[in-house]
């Protein structure tokens, strides 16, 4: 028989659940890959079947430990139900670098198309950074630099407008060189 709390957990998440899934993510690098996947479904376990916040978590553990065949299915499911915060975005970047890592990049690309026009937020450089590489990987090298190099130029020091004209003109049609 459950108590009060452990009915809690498994009908919701929380900040305590949220702080253990933080703490687990600090271990990646120190525990061997099946563990930590095993830990990682053991948290999960804790949210209600379906939980789009389990099947994110459960996607990115496989994504991250080399599993991207396993994950995308995982984020397909999870981007289906309602993500909190920045995890839809996060699945979405990480699902088209895993389809983007399957050989997919066409797929990936018009996904990471997609999310730049869904709006803007503190991780559209790494949607630009995954785009250009699964541009790159689609043959479209000159499309993938602007891309990289767009977003780049607001972070420099000196040289934005400039940077941002080269980074448009590196895709603009012939007759504009």
């Amino acid at each position: 028989m459950s108590g009060p709390n452990e009915q809690r957990t498994r009908t919701e998440y929380d900040e305590a659940w949220e702080r253990r899934n933080l703490e687990l993510w600090g271990s990646l690098d120190e525990l061997p890959e099946e563990e930590f996947i095993a830990r990682m479904d053991a948290l999960t376990a804790e949210l209600p079947e379906g939980h789009p916040v389990a099947l994110f978590e459960r996607a990115a553990a496989r994504d991250s430990t080399g599993y991207s065949d396993l994950a995308v299915p995982l984020y397909r499911e999870a981007l289906k139900g309602e993500l909190p915060g920045e995890r839809r975005r996060r699945a979405v970047i990480q699902m088209a670098s895993s389809l983007r890592n399957l050989g997919e990049a066409e797929q990936s690309v018009a996904l990471l198309r997609a999310e730049r026009e869904r709006g803007s937020d503190h991780l559209d450089d790494a949607v630009s950074a995954t785009l250009a590489l699964a541009l790159a990987d689609t043959g479209r090298e000159r499309e993938a630099v602007s891309v990289a190099v767009a977003a780049l130029a607001p972070h420099l020091p000196r040289y934005q407008r400039s940077m941002a004209n080269y980074a448009r003109l590196l895709i603009a049609p012939e007759e504009e060189h």
